[in-house]
């Protein structure tokens, strides 16, 4: 894919991000051809942007989405504090694009992971984390659901990443995430659940699986950054009216209402 078509794809990426509008009938040659090429696309739309960035999100962590993708490993992108906010979180539905849910561990680091030779080992990344929370990803995609281009033009899209609801602080998380059980619930009913080890097994894997990512491109994740590590849950397609909360245990939650109205 040549530079000025990456870069004709990143602009009209950004503008749809900065509109709030979702590209219809992507022309056939601005898909990148290559995964990296999709990774390069999507910096190339995070400098355009110029927005401060909140750090990145991590999908396809469990078999079933790896199914459905045809993947055998997981993808990322990245994300923007400006679409950051706490529980309980209101948005007008009509504002969002494709909006699905997803309950998440919302991991931040306390120190860089920087470029190096040698792989990260989880004791590593361990010692990196500095806070996990209960989280809600209402992913939004630039491209709509019923004409998705192929998986390079989602990715170079930061793999669908969209708004990102802080809940509960996740205290005592280095005794172990992976048998917290994840409940959705919609309007009072519950429709999903899941548990920490869902997501690879543990819900700091993605974080060294992303870390190992960015080493091999040359770069890695820094101190403040937060990472999405994966639905626990599944995703679910919210519509206008509905409220979800996400519980973890009983250990923290998070809310999300979605009101009726025109943008």
């Amino acid at each position: 894919m040549q530079t000025d078509r990456r870069l004709q794809l990143a602009e009209l990426l950004c503008a749809a991000r900065r509109d709030g509008k979702q590209i219809q009938d992507l022309p056939p040659h601005l898909v990148p051809e290559t995964e990296q090429e999709a990774y390069q696309v999507n910096g190339m739309v995070a400098e355009l942007l110029g927005w401060d960035a909140l750090g990145w999100k991590i999908a396809a962590t469990t078999p079933a989405m790896q199914e459905k993708l045809r993947r055998t490993r997981p993808i990322y992108g990245r994300t923007y504090r400006r679409h950051a906010t706490t529980s309980p979180a209101r948005f007008r539905h009509g504002t969002l694009l494709d909006p699905l849910v997803e309950c998440e561990f919302f991991v931040t680091l306390g120190q860089d992971l920087p470029a190096r030779d040698t792989p990260w080992r989880m004791e590593e990344i361990l010692g990196a984390v500095r806070t996990v929370h209960a989280g809600i990803e209402v992913a939004e995609c630039r491209f709509p659901m019923e004409a998705l281009p192929p998986l390079p033009a989602v990715l170079a899209d930061g793999s669908a990443s969209g708004r990102y609801v802080f809940g509960g602080l996740i205290e005592g998380w280095r005794e172990g995430l992976e048998e917290i059980p994840v409940v959705l619930e919609v309007d009072g009913v519950r429709r999903r659940q899941g548990r920490g080890a869902d997501v690879m097994g543990n819900p700091l894997s993605p974080v060294l699986w992303l870390a190992e990512a960015r080493r091999r491109e040359g770069d890695g994740l820094r101190a403040g950054e937060t990472i999405s590590t994966g639905s626990a849950t599944g995703m679910f397609p919210v519509q206008a009216g509905q409220h979800v909360r996400a519980i973890f245990g009983d250990l923290a939650e998070v809310q999300a209402a979605f009101e009726t109205g025109a943008p």
